[in-house]
């Protein structure tokens, strides 16, 4: 980093030690278990041991945010379920999705390198950040 540049919210310098700092802490939460990707899980309810293959597409209801509780999409609240190909998806909520039987909920702690990483995506997911995804999956399409 240049000498006398602040690193201010949303740069990515500064999402890098929210996350680093993010991720350190809640993977010593007694029920999140870390993936050996880094991805962390914590199901939440557990139903069936049926669960999507990496070529399945899923109906789900999901809760994504980043970790300053800002919310990016929310079908619960909407009533909505969303509809995917697990090839579409990035690859933490794909891998997370892979481990989640028909039924369960679970939460997904999306590390940046599983998610859009140093770039981001658009204006809503800064560089270098955590996605939350808390999602139950109804059924495989």
């Amino acid at each position: 980093m240049a000498r006398g540049k602040k690193q201010t919210k949303g740069s990515s310098g500064f999402n890098q030690k929210s996350t680093d700092s993010f991720l350190v802490k809640n993977s010593c939460k007694p029920d999140v278990k870390t993936t050996l990707t880094g991805l962390q899980i914590l199901e939440i309810d557990v139903v069936s041991d049926e669960v999507p293959t990496p070529e399945s597409s899923v109906e789900v209801h999901q809760r994504i945010s980043l970790i300053d509780g800002t919310i990016l999409d929310d079908t619960y609240k909407t009533g909505e379920t969303d509809h995917f190909s697990l090839e579409e998806a990035i690859p933490g909520y794909r891998e997370g999705l892979l481990l989640t039987g028909v039924g369960g909920r679970s939460r997904f702690f999306v590390p940046p390198g599983l998610a859009w990483g140093k770039q981001g995506s658009g204006k809503r997911i800064g560089p270098n950040a955590v996605l939350i995804i808390d999602v139950r999956l109804i059924q495989i399409l």
